[in-house]
C-alpha cells in the first residue's frame, strides 16, 4: 500500500471528519460529560528473558515483587513474542504493528540512519492525533538523520578489526536532530539514544543538553562493569560521562513527566529501559539483592524503576485510569549460559535459545497488562500473542479506529471491555531475526525453514547440562505442547505439515512491504 504522509497531518482527512462528528455531540456531551480515555503506559525492559520474571519461573533466583504484583493485578500471558531476537527491530515492530522484517532485518547501528520511513504510522502518530500527550523516555536505538560535517575522523580497534569513529568535531551538535522520536508521533524525548552507542550524551527532543567535547576509549571507560563487558562502541561523548547515571536519570525523569501530567488531558508513555542490556552495571545499593550474580541484581533495579513508575501513577491518581504494559524486546543475552551453569538461574526459562535465535528463548518474552476495572485481575493467558499485536489492541481498547493499512500485521488480544471473549485468537505467528532463518507457528506446532534455531553459540557444556543435542534434518518441528524444550523433533513424522507451514512462511513473506517510501 502506498501512504502519502509526510509527518504530522497524514490523517488530517480521518480527524477532520472525527472533529465534525464530535462537534454535532458537543452540546450534548457537557450535559453528560464522558469518562476520560485511559492513559496508556509501555514499559520495554532491554534483554530480559522470560524466566527471570519470578512469577513465571518458579526456580528463579531473582525477586521481581513489583513486577509480580502487575501481574497479580492483570493479566499475564504465558506465549507472548517479541517480533524478532535482537533490539530495533522489535521495537520498530511494537510501535508500528508490523513485522519488522517487511522492513529490515538488523539493528541500527551507531550513527545510523533511522528504522523508519518517513510514511510509517506509529501507534504514538495514532494517539497524538486522538488528543493524547505523549512521550518516550529511554532508549530509541531507531536512528536520527544525523548532520554529518564530515566523514569519521578517528580510527580504532574493536571485535578484532579496525573500524572508523566519528569524533566530536565530524558533527553539527547545534541544529536540531531530525528522524528521532519527535518525528514519529511523540510530543516529547529525553534519553541518551543508547546506553551502548554514541554519542554518549543526554538529548532532551531533538537537541543535545551537552555537546560531547570528547571520545570514548572502549578500552579504558573509567569504570567496571559488574558482569560481562560494556560492549560500548567508540565515539563521541560529554566529559565525565558516568554510565551509572544513566538509569537513574531515566527513572527520575519519567517519575517527574507522569508528575507533571494533568486529569485533562489522556497521556501515552513509552519507557524503554537500557536494563538489563550489558553492560550489566546495578547500582551499588542493589549490590546482592538476587542469588544470579549481577545481572540478577540488575534485574532486581529494573523492577524497583518498574515500581517507582507504578506509585507515581498511584501518587498522581491516574492508577485507576491508566493502561500498564510491561515487556521486552527480545530473550537474555549470551552471558545467561554462565548464568544458568554458574547460579542454577536460566533466565530463559524453560525454554531453548537466547537473543538473535530463533529458537523459542530468543524472541519468547514477559508480557503483562495491568487496566484496573478492565482486565480481570490475576488473569494467565496462554493465548498466542505478539507484540506487534500491541498497536491493534490498545486502539481497539481506546476506541481509535486504525486507518485501512496501517499496524497491518497487528489483531487484537481483547475486547474493549478488556476480555478475551469474543476476540479471534491468531491463526498464526513469523518468527525471524536474521535474513537466513525463519519460523513459523500455528496452534502447538512450530516450525524452523533450518537444521537449528541457533544464532548465539551454546556452550557444549550448557548443551549436556539441559539435554539439548543437535538435529540433523533440514528442517525442524516441534510440538510445543508437549515439548516447548523443543528436544524432540518431528520434521520426518509430518511431511504434509511440514509443507503447510513451509508455504506459509513464503506467502506470508510475498505479501511484502505494506507501507512504502515514495
Amino acid at each position: 500500500m502506498m501512504m502519502k504522509a509526510a509527518n504530522k497531518g497524514y490523517l488530517k482527512p480521518y480527524f477532520t471528519y472525527f472533529a465534525l462528528f464530535a462537534g454535532l455531540f458537543a452540546f450534548s456531551c457537557e450535559q453528560n460529560p464522558q469518562p476520560r480515555r485511559p492513559n496508556v503506559v509501555v514499559i520495554y525492559a532491554d534483554d530480559m528473558g522470560y524466566g527471570d520474571l519470578h512469577i513465571q519461573n518458579p526456580e528463579s533466583k531473582i525477586p521481581t515483587p513489583y513486577l509480580d504484583q502487575l501481574a497479580a493485578e492483570g493479566v499475564r500471558f504465558t506465549d507472548a513474542h517479541s517480533s524478532s531476537g535482537i533490539c530495533s527491530p522489535s521495537r520498530y515492530a511494537l510501535l508500528t504493528g508490523t513485522y519488522h522484517w517487511r522492513r529490515q532485518h538488523g539493528i541500527v547501528n551507531s550513527f545510523g540512519k533511522p528504522f523508519f520511513h518517513d510514511t510509517d504510522v506509529t501507534l504514538a502518530h495514532i494517539l497524538s492525533e486522538n488528543g493524547y500527550s505523549t512521550a518516550c523516555i529511554g532508549k530509541w536505538h531507531l536512528g536520527w538523520d544525523w548532520a554529518f560535517k564530515n566523514p569519521p575522523s578517528g580510527q580504532t580497534v574493536q571485535f578484532g578489526r579496525e573500524v572508523a569513529v566519528y569524533g566530536p568535531d565530524d558533527l553539527d551538535w547545534t541544529i536540531p536532530v531530525s528522524g528521532g522520536p519527535l518525528d514519529r508521533g511523540f510530543g516529547y524525548y529525553f534519553g541518551d539514544g543508547t546506553i551502548n552507542f554514541p554519542p554518549y550524551a543526554w538529548m532532551e527532543n531533538d537537541r543535545f543538553l551537552e555537546a560531547p567535547t570528547e571520545v570514548m576509549d572502549i578500552h579504558d571507560i573509567g569504570f567496571d562493569t559488574k558482569e560481562g563487558q560494556w560492549e560500548f562502541r567508540p565515539g563521541p561523548k560529554v566529559k565525565g560521562w558516568n554510565p551509572y547515571e544513566v538509569l537513574p536519570t531515566l527513572t527520575e525523569r519519567t517519575v517527574q513527566w507522569i508528575r507533571d501530567q494533568h486529569d485533562e488531558k489522556p497521556f501515552f508513555l513509552y519507557f524503554a529501559l537500557p536494563s538489563p542490556h550489558a553492560p550489566i552495571i546495578p547500582n551499588d545499593e542493589f549490590d546482592g539483592k538476587s542469588g544470579a550474580g549481577a545481572y540478577g541484581d540488575f534485574v532486581y533495579q529494573t523492577d524497583w524503576v518498574v515500581g517507582q513508575v507504578l506509585q507515581a501513577l498511584k501518587d498522581k491518581g491516574f492508577e485507576e485510569n491508566t493502561i500498564v504494559v510491561f515487556t521486552s524486546d527480545n530473550g537474555p543475552e549470551r552471558y545467561a549460559f554462565a548464568r544458568g551453569e554458574n547460579y542454577g538461574h536460566y533466565s530463559m526459562g524453560p525454554f531453548r535459545g537466547l537473543k538473535r535465535d530463533v529458537w523459542e528463548g530468543g524472541h519468547r518474552v514477559p508480557l503483562l497488562v495491568k487496566w484496573p476495572g478492565h482486565v480481570k485481575a490475576g488473569l494467565v493467558s496462554d493465548r498466542l500473542v505478539s507484540q506487534i499485536d500491541l498497536m491493534s489492541t490498545l486502539c481497539h481498547l481506546l476506541g481509535v479506529s486504525l486507518p485501512e493499512g496501517v499496524a497491518p500485521d497487528s489483531q487484537p488480544i481483547f475486547s474493549p471491555l478488556g476480555s478475551e471473549e469474543g476476540v479471534p485468537e491468531r491463526a498464526h505467528l513469523i518468527h525471524n531475526t536474521m535474513e537466513s532463518r525463519w519460523a513459523v507457528r500455528k496452534g502447538d506446532w512450530l516450525y524452523i525453514n533450518d537444521s537449528t534455531g541457533q544464532h548465539s553459540a551454546m556452550p557444549e557444556s550448557f548443551a549436556q547440562l539441559r539435554g539439548y543435542e543437535n538435529f540433523q534434518t533440514p528442517g525442524l518441528l516441534f510440538n510445543l505442547a508437549q515439548d516447548p524444550g523443543q528436544r524432540k523433533n518431528l520434521f520426518s513424522e509430518h511431511p504434509q505439515l511440514v509443507a503447510s507451514l513451509d508455504s506459509l512462511i513464503s506467502a506470508e513473506k510475498a505479501k511484502g512491504y505494506l507501507v512504502q517510501r515514495e
